[in-house]
């Protein structure tokens, strides 16, 4: 399936196809792996010819999948690789339960908390920073510059992943500076969520001075930033139930007073149904209402390829990168990347789409892993370049033409 997007280049990612999300600087792409247990540095200058130049390795047992470039500087998250230390019989023994409770084989060493780099030379980046934290470590960031870092993070005595905001005002010295969580996920609290769902912050963007969390099965929050290190709470909205939950990456569109809300779909052959992307006014922070979502593929029957169909992530209008509030890009698993016009919200349209080939060989690790196109991340440079990561198939680069 191509429409509006062409092929330029793909690479394994020096034998490690297996990414994540995917920042851009100096000609340079850094990818953090699922599997990896590190970063690539891969020369994007000839996107037809991407070339990796480095790999920077994680300590035993940790992986560093989500990264934020800004300032000259890579921050990269650590935290435990659980899918290998944990060898989880379901991957919804993960989806469904928190993360202090499923994941419980921690006898071996890994290293938890935020690593900072210098990319004064893009092709070998140097360490100069880290921060400590006590738990199971951060999962994804957001930064695009400046002194605050936003994080996901599971620290001892936390059910699961809360917000964690880092000082990096000296990026060799960076400090936690604040957390927030929503009720119930403090050691000793009444949980607020039901059995079988997982309340847990996926991350936060900022803009201006407001945040947008997604937590999964706890739906999305938005914040007031006035104080950066002390959020303020202004709007709490719950999707699951009645819908599935997975709530992963909120994109605000604050021109507009529009928020995109992306729900992960995290069984394989729709086995919870379908998960959606929702389009949510945000005029009044205090009072964000859902009105209208993505349309889901449907050019062929997704649901029975194998693996996951729906979405996983969208590109961020990150500084830098593609800027818009009317184009956006997703990705949705084995239905590879997609492009929507969102010109009238209320009737958001397909704009474009590509499915990338299958991998050659598994490296995805977790139980029932099929050998299927699984789009995980996408970032767009201003020209339209589309770079798309895969679980196991590696790094494509698209050419977008509207």
């Amino acid at each position: 399936m191509t429409s509006h997007f062409t092929l330029l280049g793909h690479t394994d990612q020096g034998g490690r196809p297996d990414g994540v999300q995917i920042m851009l600087h100096a000609g340079h792409a850094y990818i953090g792996h699922m599997f990896s247990d590190g970063i690539s540095v891969i020369d994007v200058r000839n996107p037809r010819a991407p070339m990796t130049v480095a790999f920077l390795p994680c300590p035993p047992n940790t992986r560093a999948h989500h990264l934020q470039v800004a300032d000259g500087l890579m921050l990269a998250v650590n935290s435990a690789n659980i899918w290998a230390m944990q060898n989880y019989q379901s991957q919804q023994d993960y989806f469904t339960a928190p993360l202090s409770d499923s994941f419980t084989k921690r006898e071996r060493r890994f290293t938890a908390g935020l690593r900072i780099y210098d990319l004064a030379n893009p092709a070998s980046p140097r360490e100069i920073g880290f921060c400590p934290v006590e738990g199971i470590g951060l999962h994804r960031i957001w930064w695009t510059g400046g002194r605050y870092a936003y994080a996901s993070c599971h620290f001892d005595g936390m059910s699961d992943h809360v917000l964690a905001i880092f000082d990096i005002i000296d990026p060799t010295r960076p400090t936690l500076a604040g957390t927030w969580a929503l009720p119930g996920m403090s050691q000793g609290e009444t949980p607020a969520w039901q059995k079988g769902k997982r309340w847990a912050l996926h991350h936060m963007i900022v803009a201006g001075s407001l945040g947008y969390g997604a937590w999964r099965d706890g739906g999305m929050t938005i914040h007031d930033l006035t104080d950066p290190t002390a959020p303020k709470l202004l709007a709490h909205r719950l999707l699951s139930p009645p819908f599935a939950g997975g709530s992963h990456t909120p994109l605000p569109l604050p021109g507009r007073g529009l928020l995109v809300l992306a729900d992960e779909a995290t069984s394989n052959n729709c086995a919870n149904g379908l998960a959606h992307t929702w389009i949510f006014d945000v005029h009044a922070p205090e009072n964000p209402v859902p009105f209208a979502t993505l349309p889901q593929p449907d050019e062929t029957d997704y649901c029975a390829i194998g693996g996951k169909f729906g979405p996983h992530n969208l590109h961020e209008n990150r500084p830098g990168t593609f800027q818009s509030e009317t184009l956006i890009f997703a990705t949705w698993h084995n239905a590879g990347v997609r492009a929507f016009d969102l010109s009238n919200p209320f009737q958001p349209k397909p704009a474009g789409a590509y499915v990338p080939a299958p991998p050659e060989r598994l490296v995805d690790i977790r139980p029932g892993a099929v050998p299927v196109t699984q789009s995980c991340d996408v970032l767009v440079d201003p020209n339209g370049l589309a770079y798309v990561t895969d679980t196991n198939a590696g790094l494509s680069i698209l050419q977008y033409t509207a």
